[in-house]
């Protein structure tokens, strides 16, 4: 959910943001400190951190203050418990709050790590970073021509930030091939969290690139909008949440909510009771029940798993695509005092089914992989009877439909989106089984 300004330790950012998190967080930590106070400090670890600082401030080849040491050892301490728990400086505490709004400043991509490398998790819509064709899984390799192997995350995200308009040039390695360089500019990113249109007559599309905390009100006025343009009761919608990274819990549950009228939607555990939260629909589908499918890949994380194995585990959905990303913890933000916070994993979240997606990810109904639409699959492109000179008419009656006579369809997204045209097909045939 976080983007790729200012990001620092916060790259992989497909973490969770629990909604209202400051008070949350204000009693999750109370219960922290309660819980510590019952366990004898170890003193000989404590000392040797104290030698450690000093054997560092004596013998560095540069001075170093006291501030910089323990700043460093904190982020050390938060960064080995997993990748998504990290701690906060000002900047990075501002820019989790923006990211939630829907408007930061960035090349439009979520990164995390791998093998050494920084790896795209997935480029947001309408960025530069998705104009400039960056993909889901490919690796940076170098940045403005520095290697990125060896770099923390921090280091890497650092030299990726910069001033709106300054361009940066990018490394990249896809599906292990040769190496090749995307030169881009950073730009104010304005996220259009919800995107929708009819397909066809009867079918409706929504898609969804990450969970903000409006996105359950843009869902809700999506679906009125397709109900309104279509003149009548849908025949099907499909959810598309692929190559998204996720976000705000709430926002997820509220979309699910819009999906089904009753039963569980997702339910979290952790060590602390304050982490163990339950969400349940409130009986306002607003969907009427349509025929759905779910597009999900390897992008798609987090909360967008959440909504994916809600609908799947209620049999709301045919869930279609590639296996989901598989973050299945939730972080929390604990402020600070100075404007700094800690983010920290308090809990996993569970699908009504009880499954843990964590590691494991989302596995889709009908596994439909990418696939190119050429043009020569396109049945306008075929010659028909009704070319043929001196050809018989209909004997029922009714005008010819000869090729030529075919006029140019306006461009829909199904056209050249193998998966999306899949799941419409499935949509009709699930249309035409229940009378439609």
């Amino acid at each position: 959910m976080l983007h790729l300004s200012r990001l620092t330790s916060l790259a992989l950012t497909i973490a969770l943001v629990i909604g209202a998190p400051l008070a949350f967080a204000a009693e999750t930590a109370q219960s922290a400190t309660a819980a510590t106070t019952k366990a004898p400090l170890p003193l000989e670890e404590l000392r040797t951190f104290a030698e450690v600082m000093d054997r560092i401030k004596a013998a560095y080849v540069e001075p170093v203050d006291d501030k910089t040491l323990l700043e460093n050892a904190i982020k050390g301490m938060l960064s080995n418990l997993d990748p998504h728990s990290a701690y906060l400086g000002p900047e990075d505490f501002a820019e989790l709050q923006e990211s939630t709004s829907g408007e930061f400043g960035g090349l439009g991509i979520e990164v995390g790590a791998e093998d050494g490398f920084i790896k795209v998790v997935s480029p947001i819509d309408d960025t530069p970073a998705s104009k400039a064709g960056i993909q889901a899984g490919d690796l940076i390799v170098k940045i403005n021509g520095q290697p990125t192997r060896g770099q923390t995350m921090t280091e890497a995200v650092d030299k990726m930030r910069g001033k709106i308009g300054q361009k940066i040039t990018l490394t990249l390695v896809r599906d292990g091939g040769t190496p090749f360089d995307v030169t881009l500019a950073r730009a104010t990113i304005q996220v259009k969290s919800v995107k929708s249109q009819l397909l066809e007559s009867g079918y409706g599309y929504i898609r969804i690139t990450q969970f903000q905390v409006k996105t359950g009100e843009e869902v809700s006025k999506a679906l009125a909008k397709l109900r309104k343009d279509n003149g009548k009761k849908l025949n099907g919608i499909i959810l598309d949440l692929r190559n998204n990274p996720g976000g705000v819990l709430q926002a997820a549950v509220e979309v699910v909510d819009h999906f089904i009228t009753k039963g569980l939607i997702v339910y979290t555990k952790g060590r602390i009771a304050n982490s163990e939260l339950r969400f349940s629909a409130t009986g306002k589908d607003e969907s009427e029940a349509v025929p759905m499918v779910v597009l999900i890949n390897g992008g798609s994380a987090s909360a967008s798993e959440i909504v994916a194995g809600a609908l799947q585990d209620q049999k709301r959905a045919v869930l279609m695509g590639t296996t989901s990303f598989g973050k299945g913890s939730v972080q929390t933000v604990l402020p600070l005092n100075n404007d700094r916070a800690l983010k920290i994993t308090t809990a996993l979240y569970f699908t009504p089914n009880g499954r843990s997606i964590q590691a494991q990810g989302i596995v889709p109904d009908i596994e439909v992989r990418r696939a190119k639409i050429t043009s020569e699959s396109q049945d306008g492109e075929y010659f028909k009877e009704a070319d043929l000179q001196g050809h018989l008419g209909n004997g029922n009656g009714g005008a010819d439909k000869p090729s030529s006579s075919a006029s140019k369809a306006k461009p829909m997204p199904q056209d050249d989106d193998y998966q999306l045209a899949q799941a419409l097909s499935l949509l009709k045939g699930l249309s035409i089984t229940r009378g439609k």
